[in-house]
C-alpha cells in the first residue's frame, strides 16, 4: 500500500500546485491514499468549505489540520459533517469535529503538540486512549502530528513505534531530511514541509515578515508569490501495517 502525505498547503498558490501535480503523482506512483494538511489553505490561514472542496476535488482523500482550523466559523460549523476533515484529537471533550477517521483499512489520526503551542490535553495520552478503543484494529494507522518542537515530534514517533504505521510532522512549513523507518517498523519524518511559495517566509510574503521583525509593530501578512515548493512524503506499507519504505517527493512548481 502506498500513501502520499502532503505538507501544509498555503493559500491559492498551494492549492493550484496540488491540483496540477497530484493527478500525475497518483498515477506515476500507484498511490492508494492521499492525506494533506489543509489548515492554511484559505488565504494562508484556516480552511473554508470551498477551499476544502477544491483540495478534495484535486485528489486529496483526507484533510488534516492543526491550531488554525478554528479561524473560519463556517468551517467549524461543518467539522461534524461528512467531509473527511480532521481537527487535532487532543482538544477537550465537546469541541466540534473529530480527531481520527477510518477509510477502508486505514485510520488517519491528527494530533497537536503542546511545546510552544496551546496547552491542550496530552497528545501522548490521547493517542493511548484511542489505540485502546479501536476495535477492530485497522491494518494501517497514520498520524499527522502538528507540532512546533522537533523534540516533541521525535518523542511521539518513538513512543508510537510499532503501534502505528507512520508518524509525520507538520506545522513548521520547513521540510526535514530525516526520513527513516524506526526500529519497530514505523515510518517517520520530523516535518513534511509545505506546498507554498518557495521564496517566502514559511509561505508568507517576505517583505511583510521582515518589516514585522524590524519594527516589532503589527503588520498584515499575505501569502507569498512566485514559484511554489511542493513537499510531500511517500510511504509504502506492507500487509502487516509496517512501513517498508519512506522517501521525500519535493517538486518545484511554477504556474504556466
Amino acid at each position: 500500500m502506498k500513501i502520499l502525505l502532503i505538507g501544509d498547503v498555503i493559500g491559492k498558490p498551494g492549492r493550484e500546485a496540488v491540483a496540477s501535480l497530484l493527478p500525475d503523482l497518483r498515477h506515476q506512483h500507484g498511490i492508494d491514499l492521499v492525506v494533506a494538511n489543509g489548515e492554511n489553505a484559505a488565504g494562508g490561514i484556516g480552511l473554508t468549505l470551498p477551499t476544502a472542496e477544491e483540495l478534495l476535488q484535486s485528489g486529496v482523500d483526507v484533510i488534516t489540520s492543526g491550531n488554525h482550523i478554528w479561524k473560519h466559523k463556517e468551517m467549524v460549523a461543518n467539522l461534524d459533517g461528512e467531509f473527511p476533515i480532521l481537527r487535532p484529537l487532543n482538544y477537550p471533550p465537546g469541541v466540534p469535529g473529530r480527531g481520527s477517521l477510518i477509510k477502508g483499512e486505514i485510520m488517519i489520526v491528527n494530533l497537536q503538540g503542546r511545546v510552544f503551542m496551546s496547552e491542550l490535553d496530552c497528545p501522548f495520552q490521547a493517542m493511548d486512549r484511542l489505540l485502546k478503543e479501536i476495535n477492530p484494529w485497522p491494518q494501517v494507522i497514520l498520524v499527522d502530528f502538528h507540532a512546533e518542537a522537533t523534540s516533541e515530534k521525535g518523542a511521539m514517533a518513538l513512543y508510537l513505534d510499532g503501534r502505528v504505521s507512520t508518524v509525520v510532522g507538520t506545522h513548521t512549513h520547513v521540510g526535514t531530511v530525516d526520513t527513516r523507518i524506526l526500529p519497530k517498523g514505523t515510518a517517520f519524518v520530523t516535518d513534511i514541509g509545505m506546498v507554498g511559495p518557495r521564496d517566502s517566509v514559511i509561505g508568507d510574503d517576505a517583505e511583510g515578515v521582515i518589516r514585522k521583525f524590524l519594527t516589532q509593530m503589527p503588520w498584515r501578512l499575505s501569502v507569498g508569490k512566485g514559484p511554489v515548493t511542493f513537499n510531500s512524503i511517500l510511504v509504502e506499507i506492507d500487509e502487516n501495517g509496517r512501513a517498508v519504505d519512506i522517501r521525500r517527493i519535493d517538486i518545484d512548481f511554477e504556474k504556466q
